[in-house]
């Protein structure tokens, strides 16, 4: 297992998000889509980008092993997007998240991290089954998803939410990858 928590795919660097994150964190959980299609974690400014860090990102990665990576351009070291695994409440399994500053948007770098991620779940944590949940006016996390080969499964709320989120599962099938090799 990677104990680093750093990955590389062929245009990016993902590593675990740490305190030295707090500015990007806090411009990418204000940015409208994220408003929109996440949710508002009242992270208004700096200190709350740090606070939401040190409280919430970084126990999940010391209890599990995994959770929310920094994603990185290689040409430019350029903090561009969010993606990793995460253990919500009200979702069975470990969930597939993504994020991205709208100007990285459309240009494959979600795709290139979230499967980076996926091969990660499956070869270093171990995992053989992922969920991902997604709003249903999001189409884009919806392709990407379908893309990644994860299904729409159902429809689910949340605990303490009152929308409704489209819900996609992946489960690796150990037959399948026997015959492909």
């Amino acid at each position: 297992m990677n104990q680093s928590l750093i990955y590389e795919t062929a245009r990016l660097i993902i590593k675990k998000t740490t305190l030295e994150d707090a500015d990007f964190i806090f411009e990418l959980l204000n940015t409208p889509k994220w408003s929109q299609f996440i949710g508002d974690r009242n992270i208004r400014n700096i200190e709350d980008a740090e606070a939401y860090i040190q409280n919430t990102i970084l126990p999940v990665i010391k209890k599990n092993g995994y959770g929310n990576f920094t994603v990185f351009r290689k040409s430019d070291d350029l903090k561009i997007g969010c993606c990793g695994l995460y253990d919500r409440e009200g979702v069975e399994g470990i969930d597939i998240g993504f994020a991205f500053l709208p100007q990285y948007e459309g240009l494959g770098y979600a795709f290139e991290s979230a499967f980076k991620i996926k091969e990660v779940a499956l070869k270093d944590f171990k995992l053989d089954k992922l969920s991902a949940i997604t709003n249903r006016n999001n189409i884009g996390s919806q392709k990407l998803l379908e893309k990644l080969d994860l299904r729409f499964e159902k429809e689910i709320r949340l605990p303490n939410t009152k929308d409704a989120l489209l819900l996609y599962v992946w489960e690796f099938n150990y037959l399948d990858d026997a015959l492909t090799k």
